[in-house]
């Protein structure tokens, strides 16, 4: 084992970014090949029903963990711009404020979610009967193994804030590995429906989970976990709030407006919601170089801010929103091009495919407003900024989106919806790069 830490406060931007975000593309790849293998046996071995159930599940699982990964995110900034300083001793103070944070936080999450999973799906008029009772299994075995998620995700973050991005797709594979296997075995062997799909997910990120902590304690001497010498800063975790909490609860209200969109398709009935919930399941196959350049933005972004090279922050950010916008052309024509054989992997239904075509018509050809807005906004929490991102990301998803939705529905039918996503995203896009460009996050810095 080696440390795989990366210094992005010298090189080539382009270059460092590409390093940095290659490995994270492919563990999200990883990641997201684990969660089709769930959509695919849920849909080919249980049916069209339970891939609903498992579809309006996730959304609240995100609900209800947004707010502890939102300071999660936070710690990892806390920890770039640390690393970019050279200010080592602090990161150790930031992981342990973390998995103690983790340990209250987790446990607050699981009662609360599992108290409130079957209201929220009943707020999404998931219709009563198989689908709800699928639904609510499968949440609360999520919820009670929510502690590995937590866990698991804290390690990533701390590796990704030192520039260390290669690991993390290690800690991936053995996740997808065993999650694959236990999917196919719970499933198919055992017949144990939704919950041993869940199940599988709960011991999958356990078992990444820990062999994280035993990687980062071989590798990295100067911040070693130990659960029984957690030493917490009250003071680290305001800051890791600070800056993490509206990201948080950016994405809760992201969460709560895809629960309304969510309610206005699942009005048309079980054909719908399978195709709203297989186009989401291949739409984050795209998503993923986004989300990938994001994170890597946000690294970049947090060690020259650290390291005081604000010039070389401008210059990383215009060279990564052309990477973003270059794949997302890219990667959406290709789904437009194979969209039928993408669906008929979930389902035979042809109902189901026609749905699930008419909106990825809507969705695919736009998706560089997306990238570019992803890459913008994680530029400006990099630096520090918390509020901004949360305002622009609010305006898009929820405060233009879910309107739009309805009033796109209620004039031009059900398959039109789609189009409220490019719309939020215009709105998101032209209030974010200006603020960019006006270099007004410079002073944002959270080391002074």
């Amino acid at each position: 084992m080696k440390n795989s830490s990366l210094d992005m406060t010298v090189g080539n931007p382009t270059a460092l970014i590409l390093k940095f975000s290659m490995p994270l593309f492919v563990g999200n790849l990883l990641q997201q090949c684990y969660n089709l293998v769930d959509s695919i046996v849920v849909g080919k071995f249980i049916g069209k029903e339970a891939l609903a159930a498992v579809g309006s599940s996730g959304i609240i699982v995100f609900l209800l963990v947004s707010l502890f990964s939102g300071v999660a995110m936070g710690a990892t900034i806390l920890i770039s711009q640390f690393f970019g300083a050279k200010e080592h001793g602090k990161i150790k103070v930031v992981i342990d404020t973390m998995f103690s944070a983790m340990l209250v936080g987790s446990l607050i999450v699981t009662l609360g979610g599992i108290a409130l999973s079957a209201p929220i799906l009943r707020l999404m008029q998931t219709p009563e009967g198989e689908i709800f009772q699928m639904s609510t299994t499968y949440l609360y075995t999520l919820f009670a193994g929510v502690v590995a998620s937590f866990g698991y995700n804290i390690n990533a973050g701390i590796l990704q804030g030192v520039g260390d991005s290669r690991t993390t797709l290690l800690f991936l594979a053995i996740a997808t590995v065993v999650n694959i296997i236990l999917d196919l075995l719970f499933v198919v062997v055992f017949d144990m429906g939704v919950f041993g799909v869940a199940l599988a997910t709960v011991i999958a990120q356990g078992v990444s989970f820990l062999f994280g902590v035993f990687y980062i304690n071989r590798v990295h001497s100067l911040f070693r976990i130990s659960f029984r010498k957690l030493s917490p800063d009250v003071h680290m975790l305001g800051k890791a709030i600070s800056i993490g909490l509206p990201a948080g609860f950016q994405n809760a209200l992201f969460s709560l407006g895809a629960i309304v969109l969510q309610r206005l398709v699942y009005k048309y009935g079980a054909s719908f919601m399978a195709a709203y919930t297989a186009v989401n399941k291949i739409d984050t196959f795209v998503f993923l170089p986004v989300v990938s350049f994001s994170s890597a933005i946000t690294t970049y972004v947090g060690q020259n801010v650290g390291a005081k090279n604000l010039d070389r922050v401008v210059s990383g950010v215009k060279q990564t929103l052309l990477l973003g916008l270059g794949v997302s052309v890219v990667l959406g024509g290709m789904v437009l091009l194979w969209g039928r054989f993408l669906l008929s992997m979930f389902t035979d239904d042809n109902m189901v495919i026609e749905y699930g075509m008419e909106f990825m018509y809507r969705l695919m050809p736009i998706y560089w407003l997306l990238a570019t807005l992803m890459v913008t906004n994680s530029a400006i929490r990099g630096a520090g900024e918390s509020v901004l991102p949360m305002v622009f990301s609010i305006m898009s998803m929820l405060v233009v989106r879910i309107p739009t939705a309805y009033i796109l529905d209620y004039f031009f039918g059900q398959n039109e919806i789609f189009w409220c996503y490019g719309i939020g995203w215009v709105v998101g896009n032209s209030l974010a790069l200006p603020y960019f460009f006006s270099g007004r996050w410079k002073k944002k810095s959270l080391l002074e």
